[in-house]
């Protein structure tokens, strides 16, 4: 039977839950945040309200837990990856924390962006942090005595949920990190409730060809973002969704954008363009060098 907006992936979930709590390990403060966060009452109510509004009353695909699960690991996965690259978080940068406290923003700030939704879509990442601020206010205490530290942490927060969309754009390293990782959540299958509801679109179609998102090491810079995609149509997801988020803030060139289409797909002819790699404002063909199936580089040893 076919999930219902508002139905949650248990699978999927699970699977980012292992992610955010691997890379929470060694840091006590923001694995208590994600403890609090998760098994807050009025958190839960919100991200239930926002999926309902944004996927049963306007058609949308998921903005619910879920979603905010699989963001969540995303942007603790990109952030570990930063370590010992010129790109430090701000946290660190302006003296208001450590690498912890810097996990501790992320992770708030990518869990509670949505939340907004559950008034209306329009203006939902100003409404977002309206609603953010007395649970963040709440939670907060029991983690950090000092109130002028506290107030630090809320603003970092704030500052990446308001610019998860990338417009007006991230100003610090951590919310750059909660906006490109909003639209790694692109999967098969994740924007297919539009799809069956009857919204066929471009963005619905080309979110169908997304098979995998990965996240891993690169070559030439800290991050690498490599879609397999099934067919040529999953391009415009990262063209137009997943590319303008990574070049709208500070970490635009510490992310590397590569789109390839799978063998089987190139194998039966699905595609028209078998890769494609982020170059500045622009997206230049990915070759084999052989004038065959372009592949992702190979990913690098730690």
């Amino acid at each position: 039977m076919r999930k219902t907006p508002a139905q949650k992936d248990p699978d999927l979930e699970a699977h980012s839950a292992k992610i955010i709590e691997r890379h929470l390990a060694r840091r006590p403060r923001a694995k208590k945040m994600w403890a609090l966060l998760t098994g807050d009452a009025e958190v839960q109510a919100c991200w239930r309200m926002a999926n309902y509004v944004a996927a049963t009353k306007l058609g949308m695909n998921d903005h619910g837990r879920t979603h905010v699960m699989v963001a969540t690991a995303s942007a603790l996965t990109m952030l570990d990856l930063l370590d010992g690259s010129p790109f430090t978080p701000d946290i660190i940068t302006g003296k208001f924390g450590d690498r912890d406290d810097a996990a501790l923003v992320v992770l708030a700030a990518t869990l509670c962006h949505d939340i907004g939704n559950m008034v209306h879509r329009e203006d939902h990442a100003g409404l977002g942090v309206v609603l953010a601020m007395p649970i963040i206010d709440r939670l907060l205490p029991a983690i950090y005595d000092d109130p002028v530290q506290r107030t630090a942490i809320r603003s970092f927060i704030l500052s990446a949920m308001y610019t998860h969309h990338g417009v007006p754009r991230p100003l610090t390293t951590e919310a750059a990190l909660v906006c490109i990782a909003d639209s790694t959540d692109m999967t098969k299958g994740r924007g297919r409730v539009a799809f069956d509801s009857g919204s066929i679109t471009i963005h619905s179609v080309s979110a169908l060809a997304i098979e995998k998102v990965e996240i891993r090491k690169g070559a030439a810079k800290p991050v690498e973002l490599v879609i397999h995609m099934s067919s040529s149509a999953g391009i415009f997801q990262v063209q137009e969704i997943l590319a303008p988020k990574v070049r709208a803030g500070p970490l635009a060139d510490a992310v590397d954008v590569i789109a390839v289409t799978t063998e089987e797909a190139h194998a039966a002819a699905k595609t028209i363009v078998s890769g494609i790699r982020m170059q500045g404002a622009t997206f230049v063909p990915l070759h084999d060098g052989r004038g065959g199936h372009a592949r992702a580089p190979p990913r690098q040893k730690k």
